[in-house]
């Protein structure tokens, strides 16, 4: 008998494997409150005055954003809660977003339409590239670029386009355990400078990659990435995840523990643009970034973080952000690959 193993299969293989290891013995169920305050405030207090990168431009209303801000958030799927520094100040999710409108479709219409439509894979190109989408006719991407996060955005059932944004902005609410808004400034600047994306939405809507009109998935697309959030939100967001799809806040099994494998899965191979391969190898940690300055990672089982610190590398990554996350993972055992022999 031949097998015949798909992607996401094998994707989703790994990620259970990551899982089951984090299970044991987990951070969530071991007490560790104190553990944690400390893992956290050092990480803040080590990275706070660090002065690299720069806000993102392109979108003119994020080079306004104090390049000073940071914030760092850590729940555990118990509810367990450290914040420090600038976690009240609201931003763009950006990229991030990717993430939960992903979950909607997959919640929706199940895994296989992505996988089908768009695929799973890295693009190895840049997120906003057009030669990814010429070179495959749409497919071999990911919900994570520009291209297949707009066919995705397209993808979200609905008879019309407030019926859409209505289950985008619920959904988002519903991971972070309260009622989100969009920075109506941030969604104006991307709007009025998004002609490349509209531009990617018409190519991917040629291939047949979602229905419906590009037009309006490109704005609802837009829309989404001009949510405002804030560190805690992040770290909320980001503990669902861990958490098996349940707000460790409001308990509202947000999505289906069955879709969570495949969602950390993608973010482990696309969430920190090309860079996603150099912070997996040295974190282990599914994560997703945004050009607002924002960071989620998940150790599955574990914790979620949430960070906040606009200034970027050059790849588009919060600087400040991948240096905490990592120190506090560190401290906490967070990698779920790193597991000590018995």
């Amino acid at each position: 008998m031949q097998a015949n193993v798909s992607r996401r299969d094998m994707a989703k293989a790994f990620a259970f494997v990551a899982a089951a290891s984090a299970a044991a013995p987990a951070l969530a169920q071991s007490g560790a409150g104190g553990d944690i305050d400390a893992a956290v405030k050092a990480a803040h207090a080590q990275y706070k005055s660090l002065n690299e990168g720069k806000n993102a431009d392109y979108i003119p209303a994020l080079a306004q954003v104090p390049s000073n801000y940071f914030g760092i958030g850590l729940v555990t799927p118990g509810g367990k809660s450290s914040f420090v520094g600038d976690i009240e100040p609201k931003f763009s999710i950006q990229s991030i977003s990717k993430v939960f409108t992903l979950a909607l479709v997959f919640q929706e219409s199940g895994e296989d339409l992505i996988e089908n439509s768009i695929g799973v894979d890295a693009t190895g190109q840049v997120f906003n590239s057009i030669t990814a989408v010429e070179q495959f006719k749409g497919k071999e991407m990911n919900p994570f670029v520009n291209p297949g996060a707009i066919a995705t955005t397209g993808m979200v059932k609905g008879s019309s386009a407030d019926e859409v944004w209505r289950k985008i902005l619920g959904i988002h609410s519903d991971f972070a355990g309260r009622q989100l808004d969009v920075d109506q400034v941030v969604y104006k600047s991307e709007a009025d400078t998004n002609q490349r994306n509209r531009a990617i939405g018409q190519l991917m809507s040629a291939y047949e990659r979602f229905p419906g009109d590009p037009a309006q998935a490109v704005d609802l697309y837009t829309r989404q990435c001009a949510i405002a959030v804030n560190a805690k939100d992040l770290a909320v967001m980001a503990a669902t995840l861990a958490n098996g799809g349940k707000n460790p806040v409001t308990r509202k099994q947000v999505v289906d523990q069955r879709h969570v494998p495949g969602i950390l899965a993608v973010m482990a191979t696309a969430g920190l643009y090309d860079d996603s391969g150099k912070w997996l190898f040295h974190t282990g940690l599914p994560a997703k970034s945004g050009v607002g300055g924002g960071i989620i990672a998940v150790s599955p089982g574990k914790f979620g973080i949430g960070t906040f610190a606009p200034p970027l590398d050059a790849a588009g990554n919060s600087v400040r952000g991948q240096r905490a996350i990592t120190a506090i993972s560190n401290a906490l055992g967070g990698n779920p690959y790193s597991v000590r022999p018995v």
